[in-house]
């Protein structure tokens, strides 16, 4: 649930000083595709793979038939039983044979990793000047937000390590995956803030949307116009 409300909360507070409503519309149908195919995907994963989680003994409560228990105290038997030995609940029986890949962790880094490049693009941390101390805070933040929430399924037996890293990586790819479905770039600081049309190109797009005024970024001191003709200059210096 954090991982959709708070990337979301996030979303509409930058809108206070961009004021776009396609900008909004991309981010928040961005945030929306990571977290429905990440969750898509981990559930298939469950549903095909599973595997046991570190609870399962306790959960199970097995009964073993006591010829056989007697039987291995003189020597090894090659025995193996099935879910009929459980006496547990059925439904956390059920709970406990998908372990792999964590759920929980797999949405928090498709919301989470998703806000953290939203962020970068719209504050410019990582551009052409150097930005104030509380916007790298800013990014890392989500990004911690999500490790926390998966390691802490490692602490309570509801999932192995690798598990929370697999969904991680579901995560994090998913997040990268639809940022770049809805906007211009992930990296590049001169385009990563411009969202996408459905129907049009990205030529003839403005370049004022981002939530800093910093370093002639955003629509206070420089218009977009000024700014493409800095663009243009500098790639015409590289050429040279």
């Amino acid at each position: 649930m954090m991982a959709s409300i708070i990337p979301l909360l996030m979303i509409l507070l930058t809108q206070i000083r961009i004021r776009s409503f396609w900008d909004a519309n991309n981010a928040i149908w961005g945030l929306i595709y990571s977290l429905v195919i990440a969750g898509v995907c981990q559930v298939l994963l469950k549903w095909l793979i599973g595997g046991l989680r570190p609870n399962f003994l306790s959960v199970c409560d097995p009964i073993v038939p006591i010829k056989f228990s007697m039987k291995a105290k003189v020597e090894p038997m090659p025995i193996m039983y099935d879910r009929n030995v459980c006496t547990g609940n059925k439904r956390q029986i059920n709970h406990s044979l998908e372990s792999f890949p964590s759920g929980h962790s797999t949405i928090a880094f498709s919301g989470f990793v998703y806000l953290a490049i939203y962020l970068n693009a719209k504050l410019k941390i990582w551009s052409n000047y150097h930005p104030a101390m509380w916007k790298m805070a800013l990014f890392w933040a989500p990004i911690l937000s999500a490790t926390l929430i998966s390691a802490s399924l490692t602490i309570d037996g509801s999932h192995n390590w690798y598990d929370c890293l697999a969904g991680g990586i579901i995560g994090t790819v998913m997040a990268f995956s639809a940022y770049r479905m809805v906007f211009a770039s992930i990296w590049d600081y001169e385009y990563n803030h411009i969202p996408l049309d459905r129907e049009i190109s990205l030529r003839g797009k403005t370049l004022e949307l981002t939530a800093t005024q910093k370093a002639g970024w955003g629509g206070g001191r420089h218009s977009s116009e000024n700014f493409q003709r800095i663009a243009m200059l500098v790639k015409m210096l590289r050429e040279i």
